[in-house]
């Protein structure tokens, strides 16, 4: 295979690599993203997605397991699909790098992306910093996003999309220490993915997964666990990396009733948007508690875990007859 050097230039028509800089380290050492600062071409910087799979990896809270391993190489497969196959089909409102260059051989993969940041989405925010206007352009990118996928099937993508599905986490699920919502962790699954509105989730909606321009206009990264489910799994998500147990509490209406604006607006007119919002509604709580189950056994004391997650969960198991 040429060099990635070689490959670089020869996808963007550039005619030198200035620098490079690293950005981050992939998940448990699985290889790492790079900015080529770049001369000549279409492209002043391009952001490269190098993946290594090792025969183990080393992750950070001991998940070394064969099945972990093997759940991430299908993720950085899913990822190279979505950019190679679906990322053409979002509209200007879901801003993605787009894909530049993919190469395969062996145990590494090679993404060449566009760099959000030479394209004006150089800012990052943590919780200590968002606000509640950059957090509705965060869940208004998420509308849009599954009002464009809903009901398509996932082709080439996980059959059920998101990180911690219990299907694919059977480890944590073994160690968890909250025995009702273990006993009930099948059932709020079947819950979920019994939706009759289905749509393709981004899987890993995190804050840390949406970069941000001017007025706080966003562009997401990162679609290694695209795939099938409610979009309100995401909504969740993204609202539990953002902020605290008081501001959940505080924010949830206005969060959930600017996402279903968006997704009102967004959503083809053939499907009853009502029905969906009920639905999708409804499903919050067992999002929250499909959640805090994969951090019971992942990361007991995760500051997930707050009071407001544990109210929502509780009225889950509550309601399914697990108390």
């Amino acid at each position: 295979m040429p060099s990635i050097a070689s490959q670089i230039l020869h996808c963007t028509g550039a005619t030198a690599i200035r620098k490079m800089a690293h950005v981050q380290t992939l998940w448990s050492g699985y290889g790492s993203i790079k900015r080529y600062v770049l001369e000549g071409g279409k492209y002043p910087s391009v952001i490269v997605k190098h993946i290594l799979l090792p025969e183990s990896g080393i992750h950070p809270r001991g998940w070394n397991t064969d099945l972990s391993h093997q759940r991430k190489v299908k993720s950085y497969a899913v990822e190279s699909y979505w950019y190679q196959h679906y990322a053409r089909l979002t509209g200007p409102d879901c801003k993605m790098p787009r894909l530049l260059h993919a190469a395969e051989e062996g145990s590494m993969r090679l993404l060449v992306m566009e760099d959000l940041n030479a394209l004006g989405f150089p800012g990052r925010l943590m919780p200590d910093t968002v606000t509640l206007a950059a957090a509705k352009n965060c869940l208004a990118w998420l509308a849009r996003f599954h009002a464009r996928f809903m009901q398509v099937s996932p082709e080439g993508l996980w059959e059920i999309g998101a990180y911690w599905h219990l299907d694919t986490r059977p480890d944590e699920w073994a160690k968890m220490k909250h025995i009702p919502l273990q006993q009930a962790a099948s059932a709020i699954d079947q819950k979920l993915n019994a939706a009759a509105y289905q749509t393709l989730v981004h899987g890993d909606a995190k804050l840390a997964n949406f970069c941000f321009g001017p007025e706080h206009q966003v562009a997401a990264v990162d679609f290694q666990y695209v795939g099938k489910g409610c979009g309100i799994k995401d909504v969740a998500y993204f609202i539990s990396s953002c902020f605290a147990e008081e501001a959940c509490e505080a924010y949830e209406d206005e969060l959930l009733g600017h996402y279903f604006k968006v997704l009102e607006m967004d959503m083809d007119k053939c499907i009853d948007f009502q029905l969906v919002k009920q639905e999708w509604t409804e499903l919050y709580k067992f999002a929250w508690a499909d959640l805090y189950r994969f951090l019971d056994g992942w990361s007991a004391g995760h500051w997930k875990m707050h009071g407001y997650s544990e109210r929502l969960t509780r009225s889950v198991l509550e309601e399914l007859n697990f108390v």
